[in-house]
């Protein structure tokens, strides 16, 4: 089957993890990706593990890509640039703002050459404003979006993020989307387009039910007593006798008074709304009561939304997922399978 993106070429200036991410992912749709790396090549390729000399999370965020080294600070190797950029489809960069229109490879110039280029600015601010220049990474972006307060453990026991929020779901993610309708668009106009995603302002959309309390007059919500980070029983992490964890994500009622029947909680704390810390401290209790596999046993019998947190090993080595992985040459993403008119969709 051809590829979508397949007659495409993007030529991408990024380094680490977010823009890294985004152009696998249009790679993974058949694009050309032409990886343009500094002399002493992207930082990622010094994190390990490494395997055979190379840096595994290198290889997994640049796989199949076409990796050039270019001395940016050197006219004479930029210059050489231009006749690339100047039929490519796409750029990524991932400097902060004024650095390419130093460099002469702005969107302004590179778009006088190529008025179909779409042009893709992935920043941690934004092109402006007061922190538009300020260093940052993930944890800065989601510290300064709110969204780190929403959930980040007491004074005595700070809790960092288990995934590196914003820099995927505030700056892949968002680059691809409007990549892609930046493509639709220019199906329409002919002409591309200038894309500036701010990692820290895309992190607000990862929060509607806090910004819906404060848009509306009430508080932010302390750490770990929304909705859904801590603040009601049916939706909750809870410790087993056995050391392990249960994730409770009963939100709706009927799932709630399976989960309510199976641990027989008392019927005065079964409305967690109107008693959270007396329904969670109880429930806590009940669970811990017990080891994992009895629980688990028992909430498979009904609808509970009721989860082991498993650790990655155990995750990818679950049927349900293991054949995302080809040993560890792949990174799955979030690329939909495809399915023929009338064919298999088991």
């Amino acid at each position: 089957m051809t590829q979508p993106l397949s007659s495409l070429v993007v030529v991408d200036f990024t380094t680490l993890l977010p823009g890294p991410l985004a152009t696998l992912m249009l790679a993974r749709a058949g694009a050309k990706i032409i990886k343009i790396e500094r002399p002493e090549g992207d930082e990622m390729r010094q994190f390990g593990p490494f395997v055979d000399g190379k840096s595994l999370p290198f290889e997994l965020l640049n796989r199949g890509k076409i990796c050039q080294t270019v001395d940016l600070k050197n006219p004479a190797e930029t210059a050489k640039l231009r006749h690339l950029l100047a039929s490519a489809d796409i750029v990524v960069e991932q400097f902060r703002p004024g650095v390419m229109a130093r460099l002469g490879l702005d969107y302004a110039t590179l778009s006088a050459l190529n008025p179909r280029l779409i042009y893709c600015s992935i920043t941690g601010y934004g092109a402006n404003g007061p922190l538009a220049h300020k260093a940052g990474h993930d944890l800065n972006y989601i510290a300064e979006s709110g969204l780190l307060s929403l959930s980040r453990g007491g004074g005595d026991a700070p809790v960092l993020p288990p995934a590196l929020i914003a820099d995927i779901a505030g700056g892949s993610l968002p680059s691809v989307i409007n990549i892609l309708l930046a493509l639709l668009q220019r199906d329409k106009t002919g002409r591309g387009t200038h894309l500036d995603i701010a990692m820290s302002q895309s992190t607000f959309a990862l929060m509607p039910f806090a910004l819906a309390e404060v848009l509306s007059g009430q508080s932010s919500p302390p750490s770990g007593a929304g909705m859904l980070t801590g603040g009601l029983a049916r939706y909750n992490l809870y410790p087993t006798r056995d050391g392990r964890m249960l994730a409770i994500a009963a939100l709706e009622d009927r799932f709630w008074r399976n989960v309510c029947a199976i641990t027989d909680l008392e019927e005065q704390l079964r409305d967690d709304y109107a008693t959270p810390a007396a329904s969670h401290k109880r429930l806590r209790a009940i669970i811990a009561s017990e080891d994992s596999d009895v629980w688990m046993a028992r909430f498979a019998q009904s609808d509970c939304c009721v989860s082991l947190v498993h650790s990655v090993d155990e995750a990818i080595s679950n049927p349900q997922f293991s054949a995302l992985f080809d040993g560890k040459s792949i990174l799955p993403l979030p690329i939909a399978r495809h399915f023929s008119a009338g064919g298999d969709h088991g």
